[in-house]
């Protein structure tokens, strides 16, 4: 017995037809299965600017351009990423399982021109934040935060959160719940009181599922800023941070993970910083750079970041290390 699709999807004229169907967002995939072939939907997605130039039919065709724009299925203006394009696949994939076709997503055919189409149309990978948010842009940005308005308490106590966990995915720290923390028993340390601690039980990540209970932990400064923020808004249960109206009020609702963002960017302008330069995903990259530059040793920096890569998390240090070792300081 086949499987029952949990989408909408109803029958469909041609991408190129004059009068464009109005589709539901949830019967994209579906959409793809009408009017695309595999080996054809890798060429209107992974094609050559330059190319393009010289001869228009290059890519994907105006007529499926106008139609999928149009509709809200296409928002890129170039080629598509690689990566993206596989995710895709993967998608369409599954969809056609779904409804019991056999399709041809695993052919050699196919990952041969995904091969040649990545050869012959290299794409740059740009940086998802231009500048990681280390130690010194972090203290710029918490200096904005210096009230104790219940903007500036959620703001701080983000900034903080997502920083020290190791950098955590914005999605992460817009989804984070009440329930996912854990007092854990202070931190002694010399000369001083004592340090709050607490841990974040992340449940599924983008590395690992949600078998697994990935831990990280936080000590003294962001801890002091979560409490703060959760006893102003008295979060005893649900979202940890929310969305704040105009007049002040607080919402139920988690904050959706581009507010996130938009937090960061909005804290950039306040400290005169370039806002074109910083993202959220520079808090990530910011942490393991800055772990770098205070000599953490790679593997003890794993552990908070939660990498699965070590090439991946070791690029960063990699960088710190050029970039003030002495080959880059010969004259």
């Amino acid at each position: 017995m086949k499987a029952a699709i949990p989408l909408s999807i109803t029958p469909m004229r041609s991408a190129v037809s004059a009068a464009p169907p109005v589709l539901p967002r949830a019967a994209c995939v579906g959409f793809l299965l009408r009017c695309y072939s595999t080996p054809k939907f890798v060429a209107h997605h992974l094609w050559d600017p330059q190319h393009r130039e010289t001869d228009r039919d290059h890519g994907m065709p105006a007529g499926v351009d106008e139609n999928l724009r149009s509709q809200g299925f296409l928002k890129s203006v170039g080629p598509h990423a690689p990566a993206t394009v596989r995710r895709r696949l993967a998608n369409w994939s599954t969809l056609s399982k779904w409804r019991g076709f056999d399709g041809a997503f695993a052919s050699p055919a196919l990952k041969s021109a995904i091969r040649l189409a990545i050869r012959a149309a290299p794409r740059q990978r740009l940086r998802k934040s231009a500048k990681a948010v280390t130690g010194d842009v972090l203290a710029k940005l918490l200096a904005t935060c210096a009230t104790d308005s219940l903007r500036d308490l959620r703001d701080r106590a983000i900034l903080m959160v997502a920083f020290a966990s190791g950098g955590r995915r914005r999605s992460k720290i817009a989804g984070l719940r009440r329930e996912q923390l854990t007092v854990e028993p202070p931190i002694e340390v010399p000369d001083g009181p004592p340090l709050p601690s607490l841990a974040i039980h992340l449940g599924r990540t983008k590395t690992t599922t949600g078998e697994q209970d990935d831990i990280v932990y936080l000590t003294g400064r962001p801890v002091e800023a979560l409490n703060a923020w959760m006893a102003a808004r008295k979060i005893e249960s649900g979202s940890v941070f929310r969305g704040i109206g105009r007049w002040g009020t607080v919402s139920r609702r988690a904050l959706d993970p581009q507010s996130v963002n938009a937090i960061l960017k909005q804290r950039a302008v306040r400290a005169g910083l370039d806002v074109g330069e910083f993202s959220a995903h520079g808090l990530r990259s910011g942490y393991l750079t800055e772990a770098a530059n205070r000599g953490i040793p790679l593997p003890e920096a794993m552990e908070q970041s939660r990498h699965r890569s070590v090439q991946q998390a070791s690029s960063y240090y990699n960088n710190a290390t050029r970039r003030s070792g002495r080959a880059a300081r010969m004259l």
